[in-house]
């Protein structure tokens, strides 16, 4: 398994819905999906001789911005590394 390090944060984008609740089948001109789920989590960054630790945990769903990370192909599956700083808000 891949492990982020520092403040870096490992996610697998979600797949966009294809229909709307009401049962509308949306087309190709669909925006990008922004929300990802957390996949694994690095241990943070020191900070004044202390771990400062993560806002986000493994499991998590998070919107992230557009042009953020690094994205990786890692046995057959794509994930995105991306910093914590990355993340815009906690799904819940």
């Amino acid at each position: 398994m891949i492990k982020p390090l520092g403040s870096r944060v490992l996610v697998k984008m979600k797949e966009g819905e294809e229909k709307t609740k009401s049962g509308i089948i949306l087309g190709s001109s669909q925006e990008k999906q922004q929300i990802a789920e957390v996949v694994e989590v690095g241990p943070g960054e020191y900070f004044d001789g202390k771990l400062q630790p993560m806002n986000v945990k493994k499991g998590d769903n998070v919107f992230i911005s557009e042009y953020s990370g690094t994205k990786i192909k890692y046995e057959g599956q794509e994930y995105t590394i991306i910093k914590e700083d990355d993340i815009l808000a906690i799904v819940e």
